[in-house]
């Protein structure tokens, strides 16, 4: 019996996802477990699994194509199995020209507008991921048919020709209906009346499909929670014994962020309101205890999932850090990898930082963010002394978590990093 391949859904806001390179060529043998392709959603670009294992047939995806999840995109045909007709509605979406977008891409106030201008949505072309309100508005303008005696041209266009002193009467333009766009104006060859000093082009770098996955996402994430923020200094005499001893115990080498997760997920089982999550308005109390961690790789941000955290001790936690570490750098993390966090916790320490605040990851609550240790002079028994001392940084979704649910998360994490001993 054959076995559907479908888009898999790696966030509860995604609506599609992108296929980005298939590994396997149709018709080609695979094996169940074996990656098949890779995608690219809202969270990052990973590996798509094989289901089962037979033939790669009926492939009604293509690289660059944006497919909406839950959709069938080829199937694997078991032994003797041959492969299907595809259906006349596939088989002219595939000999059909790709729209620069399509109404599903477009958020629900740019839908409307286009409705109220009679304007078919596959003529836009968005600056994003999707067609926004701020798209549909430009292509107005650039559309709008110009006034008796007025030449047509773009906004851009004409600023552009304000600033060169250009007379749009000169310039021909190679728009609909011969409007001037911005292009017409740059490839008008006018000196300068003065010598002007050459300035170098700056160097452009390429941009990685994960780093614009993790812009998109931080820009969306910045401008839509509102955030707020608790710090807390605490002394790391006791996790520093902590991981001395688990080091001498485990063939794993254990680290900070590795005793810092069974800290917080155990924090996150006593305090359930910040292992929440906030969803079309409403409040959701997680499960499990799912905790991310945001791993810095060459192309940009990534942030795998130690699932059932609370569940694990140190050296189980570790031994899953250190693959989900090791396939994040190599670019072969699976979606399983990266769904389902309820929580993250983000250590720079190991970068000689202090201190940061990090930005919530949505639809999650709360984010924690670690500085380094560092010698301070402090308080010890009423006189000062030097201690190993370190900052915690707590982001919260004030929609989800309150100032003092906050705090009382924030004060169990301190007091078993000063006391690990009270936790196990």
């Amino acid at each position: 019996m054959a076995t559907n391949v479908i888009m898999p859904a790696l966030g509860i806001a995604q609506d599609t996802g992108k296929i980005l390179h298939w590994l396997k060529a149709e018709g080609q043998t695979v094996t169940q477990g074996e990656p098949l392709l890779e995608i690219e959603t809202d969270k990052a670009a990973v590996e798509l699994e094989t289901p089962a294992s037979g033939t790669l047939a009926n492939v009604t995806a293509h690289e660059g194509d944006e497919i909406p999840v839950s959709q069938v995109i080829a199937v694997i045909l078991a032994p003797g199995e041959s492969p299907s007709v595809p259906t006349p509605a596939l088989a002219t979406a595939r000999s059909a020209p790709t729209p620069a977008a399509s109404p599903a891409s477009a958020t629900p106030v740019a839908t409307r507008m286009a409705q109220e201008h009679s304007l078919d949505l596959r003529l836009v072309k968005p600056q994003g991921g999707r067609i926004e309100k701020a798209d549909v508005l430009a292509y107005l303008e650039s559309h709008k048919p110009a006034p008796a005696g007025r030449i047509a041209a773009s906004p851009k266009a004409r600023r552009l020709a304000a600033e060169r002193g250009l007379d749009l009467a000169t310039i021909k333009g190679s728009g609909p209906d011969g409007a001037i766009q911005a292009a017409d104006v740059l490839a008008v060859d006018k000196k300068p009346a003065l010598p002007v000093a050459v300035v170098a082009k700056p160097s452009e770098l390429p941009v990685s499909t994960v780093w614009r996955i993790m812009v998109e996402r931080i820009t969306q994430c910045w401008t839509t929670v509102p955030h707020f923020y608790l710090l807390r200094e605490v002394n790391a005499s006791g996790l520093i014994a902590w991981r001395d001893k688990a080091n001498n115990r485990s063939e794993t080498k254990i680290t900070f962020t590795d005793l810092l997760t069974r800290i917080v997920a155990a924090a996150l089982a006593k305090h359930r309101r910040v292992n929440a999550m906030w969803s079309e308005g409403k409040i959701y109390l997680n499960e499990h205890i799912h905790v991310g961690l945001a791993v810095a790789v060459e192309q940009g941000l990534v942030v795998p999932v130690i699932h059932d955290a609370d569940k694990l001790n140190v050296a189980e936690i570790a031994v899953r850090r250190q693959d989900l570490a090791a396939r994040a750098q190599a670019g072969k993390l699976r979606p399983d990898d990266i769904t389902g966090g309820t929580f993250t916790l983000s250590n720079l320490g190991m970068y000689g930082v202090d201190a940061f605040n990090a930005i919530v990851n949505p639809p999650q609550a709360a984010i924690l963010a670690v500085g380094r240790i560092a010698e301070r002079v402090v308080p010890v028994n009423g006189q000062p002394g030097v201690q190993p001392m370190m900052t915690l940084s707590l982001s919260c979704d004030h929609r989800v978590v309150d100032g003092a649910r906050g705090a009382q998360f924030l004060q169990t994490v301190a007091e078993w990093v000063e006391e690990p001993l009270a936790l196990l």
